[in-house]
């Protein structure tokens, strides 16, 4: 596996695409990561390949949009947090690949996506993939003491989850999440209301974990 950290700062939001098909190894990793992520996070996660009607040039400055993942699952309080959280494990799985990404909020027609939500579900957001004209560019993003609740004798895991989760792409760069350590090694991480907060928030937790270390801490509820 290339290393996460090269992998999470070299990805950009792309909106403009090659013609270049995914296709063999590539579509096989792609597939592979996305069921794991369906069993794991209880989802229905789907990709479309091939399909250039639901993302067009009309919405947010879209370029032959024509692959694309939906992240949908059964209705539940967590479901917006569990999309973010699992469909950035794709999307930094599209990167290692060779591919570029970009999450997609609102701007595309769900009645050209090419299958029905089924009724106990909710589709929540759409992320485009492929081979992009270019590879993005940064943003600026926050520091430590914007996002941090604790910010005095962190452990040297706590900083690099923040430094990790601070390279967490969100909704028009607004980093509404904030997280907090708690005794040693508890960490609770909550968002403020705003355009897809929630997904941002799960966004920014699969960052953290990546940077701190599952094993140096345990999410307080």
């Amino acid at each position: 596996m290339s290393d996460i950290y090269e992998v999470i700062k070299s990805r950009h939001s792309v909106r403009s695409y090659t013609n270049k098909k995914i296709e063999g190894k590539t579509k096989d990793e792609l597939e592979k990561i996305i069921e794991e992520c369906n069993k794991e996070g209880n989802l229905d996660i789907k990709l479309v390949l091939n399909e250039p009607e639901a993302i067009n040039p009309n919405y947010g400055t879209f370029k032959n949009v024509k692959n694309y993942i939906v992240l949908c699952g059964k209705i539940d309080k967590d479901l917006e947090k569990k999309c973010g959280y699992y469909g950035e494990k794709i999307v930094l799985k599209a990167q290692e690949l060779g591919l570029n990404t970009c999450w997609i909020g609102l701007t595309y027609d769900k009645n050209k996506i090419p299958f029905k939500i089924p009724a106990e579900e909710r589709l929540i957001i759409v992320i485009s993939v492929g081979y992009g004209e270019n590879n993005g560019v940064s943003h600026k993003t926050k520091t430590l003491d914007k996002v941090s609740k604790t910010t005095e004798n962190l452990p040297d895991w706590y900083k690099k989850g923040i430094e990790y989760a601070l390279l967490a792409p969100t909704a028009i760069n607004q980093q509404k999440f904030k997280f907090k350590l708690i005794g040693e090694n508890e960490v609770k991480a909550t968002t403020s209301f705003g355009f897809f907060a929630k997904v941002d928030l799960g966004i920014a937790k699969y960052h953290f974990e990546l940077g701190a270390g599952k094993e140096n801490f345990k999410w307080a509820e």
